[in-house]
Protein backbone atom coordinates (compact mmCIF):
# COMPACT_ATOMS: atom_id res chain seq x y z
CA UNK A 1 0.00 0.00 0.00
CA UNK A 2 1.46 3.12 -0.57
CA UNK A 3 1.41 6.37 1.42
CA UNK A 4 -1.12 8.38 -0.18
CA UNK A 5 -3.66 4.93 -0.47
CA UNK A 6 -2.85 4.84 3.81
CA UNK A 7 -3.77 8.31 4.43
CA UNK A 8 -6.83 8.06 2.81
CA UNK A 9 -8.12 4.71 3.00
CA UNK A 10 -10.88 3.82 5.19
CA UNK A 11 -12.43 1.36 7.50
CA UNK A 12 -16.31 0.28 5.82
CA UNK A 13 -18.07 2.35 7.92
CA UNK A 14 -16.25 5.36 6.96
CA UNK A 15 -14.40 5.77 10.32
CA UNK A 16 -10.83 6.69 9.78
CA UNK A 17 -8.47 4.00 10.48
CA UNK A 18 -7.08 4.20 13.91
CA UNK A 19 -4.74 1.83 15.51
CA UNK A 20 -5.06 0.59 19.32
CA UNK A 21 -2.76 -1.09 21.22
CA UNK A 22 -4.66 -1.59 24.37
CA UNK A 23 -6.23 -4.51 25.70
CA UNK A 24 -10.17 -4.67 25.19
CA UNK A 25 -10.49 -7.77 27.51
CA UNK A 26 -9.03 -9.51 29.94
CA UNK A 27 -9.80 -12.48 32.20
CA UNK A 28 -13.60 -14.00 31.98
CA UNK A 29 -16.23 -11.92 33.82
CA UNK A 30 -18.03 -12.50 36.72
CA UNK A 31 -21.52 -13.95 36.21
CA UNK A 32 -22.94 -10.07 38.38
CA UNK A 33 -20.28 -8.18 35.91
CA UNK A 34 -21.69 -9.84 32.80
CA UNK A 35 -25.29 -8.51 34.43
CA UNK A 36 -24.20 -5.36 34.94
CA UNK A 37 -22.95 -4.83 31.23
CA UNK A 38 -26.55 -6.88 29.99
CA UNK A 39 -28.63 -4.49 32.16
CA UNK A 40 -26.82 -1.28 32.79
CA UNK A 41 -24.55 -0.25 30.22
CA UNK A 42 -26.89 0.84 27.63
CA UNK A 43 -28.84 3.11 30.35
CA UNK A 44 -25.74 4.91 30.45
CA UNK A 45 -24.75 5.65 27.10
CA UNK A 46 -23.66 8.94 26.00
CA UNK A 47 -25.62 8.63 22.71
CA UNK A 48 -24.00 7.82 19.23
CA UNK A 49 -20.44 7.89 19.28
CA UNK A 50 -19.23 4.65 17.22
CA UNK A 51 -18.84 5.69 13.39
CA UNK A 52 -21.33 2.62 12.37
CA UNK A 53 -24.09 4.35 14.94
CA UNK A 54 -23.34 7.93 13.87
CA UNK A 55 -21.18 7.96 10.23
CA UNK A 56 -21.54 11.65 9.83
CA UNK A 57 -20.09 12.64 13.14
CA UNK A 58 -23.43 14.29 14.66
CA UNK A 59 -22.51 16.02 17.96
CA UNK A 60 -23.90 14.38 21.11
CA UNK A 61 -26.68 16.18 22.67
CA UNK A 62 -25.49 17.73 26.45
CA UNK A 63 -28.24 19.01 27.02
CA UNK A 64 -30.04 15.90 27.09
CA UNK A 65 -27.73 14.15 28.79
CA UNK A 66 -27.37 16.25 32.25
CA UNK A 67 -29.21 19.49 31.38
CA UNK A 68 -27.50 22.75 31.77
CA UNK A 69 -24.54 20.81 34.15
CA UNK A 70 -21.23 21.36 33.61
CA UNK A 71 -19.52 18.55 32.02
CA UNK A 72 -16.36 16.78 32.98
CA UNK A 73 -14.42 13.85 31.11
CA UNK A 74 -12.51 11.00 32.09
CA UNK A 75 -10.20 9.53 29.82
CA UNK A 76 -9.08 5.89 30.67
CA UNK A 77 -11.37 5.72 34.08
CA UNK A 78 -9.66 2.30 34.72
CA UNK A 79 -11.55 0.19 37.42
CA UNK A 80 -14.18 3.64 37.59
CA UNK A 81 -13.25 4.39 41.58
CA UNK A 82 -12.41 8.27 40.98
CA UNK A 83 -15.11 8.43 38.55
CA UNK A 84 -17.76 6.69 40.81
CA UNK A 85 -15.86 9.24 43.58
CA UNK A 86 -16.06 12.46 41.13
CA UNK A 87 -19.59 11.93 40.38
CA UNK A 88 -21.22 11.33 44.64
CA UNK A 89 -18.68 14.29 45.76
CA UNK A 90 -19.96 16.48 42.52
CA UNK A 91 -23.49 16.04 41.80
CA UNK A 92 -23.92 19.03 40.29
CA UNK A 93 -21.70 18.15 37.38
CA UNK A 94 -21.84 15.46 34.46
CA UNK A 95 -19.31 13.21 33.81
CA UNK A 96 -18.56 11.63 30.80
CA UNK A 97 -16.09 8.55 31.27
CA UNK A 98 -14.13 6.68 28.20
CA UNK A 99 -12.78 2.93 28.79
CA UNK A 100 -12.01 0.54 25.99
CA UNK A 101 -10.96 -2.13 28.68
CA UNK A 102 -14.54 -4.38 28.92
CA UNK A 103 -13.54 -5.74 32.36
CA UNK A 104 -12.99 -2.06 33.69
CA UNK A 105 -16.34 -0.76 31.88
CA UNK A 106 -18.13 -3.65 34.36
CA UNK A 107 -16.10 -2.92 37.35
CA UNK A 108 -17.41 0.88 36.91
CA UNK A 109 -21.09 -0.49 36.57
CA UNK A 110 -20.63 -2.11 39.72
CA UNK A 111 -19.27 0.40 41.48
CA UNK A 112 -22.58 2.74 40.08
CA UNK A 113 -25.15 0.31 41.38
CA UNK A 114 -23.13 0.68 44.61
CA UNK A 115 -22.82 4.30 44.83
CA UNK A 116 -26.61 5.16 43.23
CA UNK A 117 -25.16 8.02 41.68
CA UNK A 118 -26.78 9.17 38.68
CA UNK A 119 -24.53 11.67 36.91
CA UNK A 120 -22.28 9.55 34.94
CA UNK A 121 -22.22 8.06 31.09
CA UNK A 122 -20.16 5.11 30.09
CA UNK A 123 -18.23 5.34 26.50
CA UNK A 124 -16.98 1.26 26.78
CA UNK A 125 -14.61 2.60 23.68
CA UNK A 126 -11.80 4.48 22.18
CA UNK A 127 -11.35 8.65 23.59
CA UNK A 128 -10.90 9.52 19.91
CA UNK A 129 -14.31 8.24 18.66
CA UNK A 130 -15.59 10.48 21.65
CA UNK A 131 -13.40 13.71 20.72
CA UNK A 132 -15.13 13.37 17.29
CA UNK A 133 -18.67 13.89 18.84
CA UNK A 134 -18.18 16.76 21.48
CA UNK A 135 -19.53 19.69 20.54
CA UNK A 136 -16.45 22.30 20.43
CA UNK A 137 -15.70 23.92 24.09
CA UNK A 138 -17.99 22.22 25.96
CA UNK A 139 -16.15 20.36 28.43
CA UNK A 140 -15.07 21.74 32.02
CA UNK A 141 -12.51 19.23 33.39
CA UNK A 142 -10.49 16.28 31.98
CA UNK A 143 -8.82 13.72 33.70
CA UNK A 144 -6.54 11.52 32.35
CA UNK A 145 -5.25 9.15 35.62
CA UNK A 146 -2.50 6.66 35.37
CA UNK A 147 -2.69 5.97 31.36
CA UNK A 148 -0.27 2.80 29.84
CA UNK A 149 3.09 4.10 29.86
CA UNK A 150 4.02 2.50 27.18
CA UNK A 151 7.66 2.54 28.18
CA UNK A 152 9.71 1.38 25.45
CA UNK A 153 11.17 4.22 23.41
CA UNK A 154 9.51 3.11 20.34
CA UNK A 155 6.24 3.08 21.92
CA UNK A 156 6.45 6.31 23.02
CA UNK A 157 4.18 7.85 19.81
CA UNK A 158 1.06 5.33 21.07
CA UNK A 159 1.09 7.47 24.70
CA UNK A 160 -1.95 9.66 25.26
CA UNK A 161 0.16 12.80 25.46
CA UNK A 162 0.71 13.38 21.96
CA UNK A 163 -1.04 15.44 19.65
CA UNK A 164 -3.33 13.03 17.67
CA UNK A 165 -4.95 12.91 21.50
CA UNK A 166 -4.46 16.37 22.48
CA UNK A 167 -5.40 18.44 19.75
CA UNK A 168 -8.56 17.03 20.08
CA UNK A 169 -9.02 17.09 23.85
CA UNK A 170 -7.87 20.91 23.16
CA UNK A 171 -10.62 21.42 20.79
CA UNK A 172 -13.24 20.23 23.29
CA UNK A 173 -12.12 21.75 26.02
CA UNK A 174 -14.15 25.26 27.20
CA UNK A 175 -11.53 28.37 27.75
CA UNK A 176 -10.15 27.77 31.04
CA UNK A 177 -10.55 24.09 31.52
CA UNK A 178 -8.31 22.11 33.81
CA UNK A 179 -6.85 19.36 32.57
CA UNK A 180 -5.29 16.66 35.17
CA UNK A 181 -2.74 14.31 34.47
CA UNK A 182 -1.82 11.39 37.09
CA UNK A 183 1.28 9.06 36.56
CA UNK A 184 4.06 7.14 38.25
CA UNK A 185 6.26 6.93 35.24
CA UNK A 186 9.10 9.90 35.00
CA UNK A 187 9.53 9.97 31.20
CA UNK A 188 5.68 10.41 30.97
CA UNK A 189 6.18 13.21 33.21
CA UNK A 190 8.36 14.49 30.68
CA UNK A 191 6.63 14.13 27.99
CA UNK A 192 4.08 15.62 29.57
CA UNK A 193 5.34 18.51 30.59
CA UNK A 194 6.80 18.88 27.09
CA UNK A 195 3.69 18.01 24.89
CA UNK A 196 0.78 19.26 26.62
CA UNK A 197 1.61 23.07 26.80
CA UNK A 198 2.28 22.86 22.73
CA UNK A 199 -1.46 22.49 22.50
CA UNK A 200 -2.68 25.23 24.18
CA UNK A 201 -2.49 24.55 27.75
CA UNK A 202 -0.46 26.27 30.61
CA UNK A 203 1.04 23.89 33.28
CA UNK A 204 -0.54 25.15 36.56
CA UNK A 205 2.00 25.40 39.38
CA UNK A 206 2.91 27.06 42.48
CA UNK A 207 6.56 25.71 42.87
CA UNK A 208 9.31 23.05 41.09
CA UNK A 209 7.55 20.55 43.27
CA UNK A 210 3.93 21.13 42.82
CA UNK A 211 3.60 17.99 40.69
CA UNK A 212 4.11 15.96 44.07
CA UNK A 213 1.00 17.15 45.63
CA UNK A 214 -2.29 15.19 45.09
CA UNK A 215 -5.72 17.20 44.73
CA UNK A 216 -7.00 18.09 47.61
CA UNK A 217 -10.37 16.11 46.21
CA UNK A 218 -8.05 13.40 44.98
CA UNK A 219 -9.54 9.46 45.70
CA UNK A 220 -6.23 6.96 45.75
CA UNK A 221 -6.77 4.56 42.84
CA UNK A 222 -6.15 0.83 42.60
CA UNK A 223 -3.70 2.12 40.15
CA UNK A 224 -1.64 4.22 42.26
CA UNK A 225 -1.79 1.78 45.13
CA UNK A 226 0.40 -0.54 43.03
CA UNK A 227 2.74 2.35 42.45
CA UNK A 228 3.57 3.11 45.63
CA UNK A 229 3.69 -0.40 46.41
CA UNK A 230 6.27 -1.00 43.79
CA UNK A 231 7.98 1.64 45.17
CA UNK A 232 6.89 4.65 42.51
CA UNK A 233 6.69 8.18 43.33
CA UNK A 234 3.08 9.37 42.01
CA UNK A 235 3.25 12.68 40.00
CA UNK A 236 0.20 15.18 39.93
CA UNK A 237 -0.15 17.52 36.97
CA UNK A 238 -2.42 20.67 36.77
CA UNK A 239 -3.04 22.37 33.31
CA UNK A 240 -5.49 24.61 32.21
CA UNK A 241 -6.88 25.52 28.62
CA UNK A 242 -5.92 28.63 27.04
CA UNK A 243 -8.23 31.60 26.22
CA UNK A 244 -8.60 31.61 23.00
Amino acid sequence: MSDDTAKTDKHPTGAPWRNFYGRLKGKTLKQSQQTYLEEDLQALSPGAVDWDANPERTPIDLNALFGDKPVWLEVGFGGGEHMVHQAAQNPDTGIIGCEPYINGVAMLLGKIRKAGVENLAVHPGDARDMFDVLPEASISRAFLLYPDPWPKKRHHRRRFVTAEHLEPLARVLKPGAIFRVATDIPDYVRQTMQEVPKHGFDWLAEGPDDWRNAWDDWISTRYEQKALREGRTPHYMTFRRKDT
